[in-house]
């Protein structure tokens, strides 16, 4: 039945789950886990109720059998006379065997239904009260031990059955009472019990019934609250592992055999992508198994930075140990240094980039001053042409100064980006339209290759036409061969092997040296004299805070291709844009 003890058997549950959960997975015989699929909570709680049920149900119809058994035993045995009075000893016999028959029925039922009906617990409490009835009618002497184990099964049947059903039965159990006691005196002429005794019983049958629905209740709020603590807990534990294994430190627990007992993907990755099925640390790395060691003995960790394994990045391994671990377990940790450059690397970009920006303030005042004093003197009359020359550089000078100036400025007072969703195919074609008219080509090439299908981004309008208009400027400017005019084209697609939408700017020009192609997004790095060497720079910082990249391509055929590449794709905005857009337009031609 479902009493106070199987509350605690739950809890005793929660409370082992709950403390013997790993932190992290172990690692599974043939491959390493990349993911998190909990079990279904509905579905475990719905077996561990079924469970629960079906042994309450079995012990009661368990203990049914045991009462049929006695009463046949006490019936039938030769030392009955001694042992009861049998005022109907055929009522008693029958009453017995039957009593016997029907509780063996009833528990092979209980047992095929596997706790899933109630049936049998309906029946088999009829059957008790009918045989109590009977028994006390046909008996003398065992009148408080029958309501007895009557009320024991009332107390059952409270457990088990709903408030409603469960007083039905209490109040059958009350009239069965009163009728064997008028059955007794008009057809047997006895009288043993008298009416205040019998109304007393039946008091304590109601009463049972009420404390044990009182019982159920507080059992299954506990069992409720147990469950969604469970889960609670359970939730906890899941949303640790997926925080651990998706850290970007290394996390490992090693035991004190030097073998691996847990590893995330940080871990799995710095260690090589060792086999699933190696455990030990001395094979995978011996240098991180000397760290080990060497923090063990002397109890100091050693922080210089070290490849744990060929080709791998250099990490800082920090050593905890498990405490009450019984195979002295420790926890390490496997820091990136890279990590840490790249950051102070962005924070002394961050503070340089301010510094510059006051720099640049400060320098605009005199350079203007400087460049309207050389205006005027390039008005006087009398300057020798030599010096008119000088003044030309002057002038020309400032003009270049002026630039770096507003690139700086610009840089540091870059807005924040305000990502929309842009048709490609249609953006393409408005730019290429705005460029021609723009920038004059004279002899030079500039054209627009879309696809047949929309296209949907995720970008700020603004900034990728500050991006694309660099390119493009930059492509007409150096993607030329030697006396033939530039041809550049402006290609927007998606990718054959992933799909991911790209936005590419082509050229056929002599390209750009292998040596030099690892600095052109640098900043103040150019290969032209008159140049700032901000553009690249400035326009690979706006894709990054609009989540694309900005890459630049080798062409086998020669020339130079810079790509935008589009990682922000919300698919059914996406989806959204190009039903509206097909629906809309027709697509654009490839401008010429």
């Amino acid at each position: 039945m479902r009493s106070a003890g199987g509350a605690c058997d739950c809890i005793a549950g929660w409370h082992r789950s709950a403390c013997s959960r790993p932190i992290l997975r172990p690692l599974p015989p043939t491959v390493i886990p990349l993911s998190i699929k909990p079990e279904p909570r509905n579905a475990a709680d719905l077996v561990r109720n079924i469970d629960l049920v079906r042994r309450e149900r079995y012990f009661f119809g368990l203990f049914r059998l045991f009462e049929a058994m006695l009463l046949v035993g006490i019936c039938f045995s030769p030392f009955a006379k001694d042992l009861v009075d049998l005022v109907a000893p055929g009522v008693a016999l029958w009453a017995s065997l039957a009593f016997l028959v029907g509780a063996s029925l009833l528990f092979a039922w209980e047992i095929s239904a596997g706790g899933r009906r109630s049936a049998p617990t309906l029946i088999g409490l009829t059957l008790d009260i009918t045989v109590a009835g009977l028994a006390l009618l046909a008996t003398q002497g065992m009148d408080g031990g029958i309501a007895m184990l009557l009320m024991i099964n009332l107390a059952s049947g409270g457990v088990l059955l709903a408030p409603r059903i469960a007083f039905v039965f209490a109040s059958l159990a009350v009239l069965i009472g009163f009728a064997e006691r008028w059955a007794s005196i008009r057809l047997l002429a006895v009288e043993e019990r008298g009416l205040l005794e019998v109304a007393l019983v039946g008091i304590g049958y109601l009463a049972v019934s009420a404390l044990m629905q009182l019982l159920r209740q507080e059992v299954r709020q506990r069992q409720k609250l147990v469950e969604a603590r469970e889960s609670d807990v359970e939730s906890l534990s899941q949303l640790n592992d997926l925080i651990i294994r998706r850290m970007k430190s290394g996390v490992l627990v090693i035991d004190g055999q030097g073998r691996i007992q847990r590893i995330n993907e940080s871990a799995w990755h710095v260690l090589g992508n060792p086999s699933p099925t190696i455990k030990d640390i001395g094979l995978i790395s011996p240098e991180l198994l000397r760290r080990l060691e060497h923090w063990r003995s002397s109890g100091k960790s050693d922080f210089a930075p070290s490849a744990l394994v060929e080709r791998s990045i250099e990490v800082i391994p920090r050593f905890v140990a498990v405490p009450q671990s019984a195979q002295r377990s420790v926890i390490v940790f496997l820091e990136d240094t890279t990590m840490a450059t790249r950051q102070a690397e962005q924070m002394t970009l961050s503070s340089l980039g301010r510094l510059s920006a006051s720099i640049a303030h400060e320098v605009r005042n005199p350079l203007a001053a400087i460049s309207h004093a050389a205006q005027l003197l390039a008005e006087s009359e009398a300057l020798p042409d030599a010096d008119l020359r000088l003044l030309e550089i002057i002038r020309s000078q400032c003009l270049r100064m002026n630039a770096i100036v507003e690139n700086i400025l610009q840089l540091s007072r870059r807005e924040r980006s305000k990502p929309e969703l842009l048709q490609l195919n249609r953006w393409v074609s408005h730019f290429v339209e705005e460029f021609r008219s723009v920038q004059p080509l004279g002899g030079d090439e500039l054209r627009a290759i879309i696809p047949e299908g929309g296209i949907s981004v995720v970008f700020d309008s603004d900034q990728l036409q500050q991006v694309i208009w660099n390119l493009a400027k930059n492509a007409l400017r150096h993607g030329r061969m030697p006396d033939q005019p530039a041809r550049v084209s402006i290609v927007a697609r998606r990718l054959t092997d992933s799909g991911q939408p790209v936005l590419e700017v082509v050229d056929r020009g002599p390209g750009i040296p292998e040596k030099l192609r690892a600095h052109v997004f640098d900043p103040f790095f150019t290969t032209n004299e008159h140049g700032t060497g901000l553009g690249l720079y400035i326009a690979r910082q706006l894709c990054e805070a609009n989540q694309a990249t900005l890459e630049l391509i080798p062409v086998p055929a020669g020339g130079t291709c810079f790509r935008v590449a589009f990682h922000a794709q919300p698919e059914v905005l996406r989806g959204l844009a190009e039903e509206e857009y097909l629906a809309s337009t027709q697509t654009a031609p490839s401008a010429n």
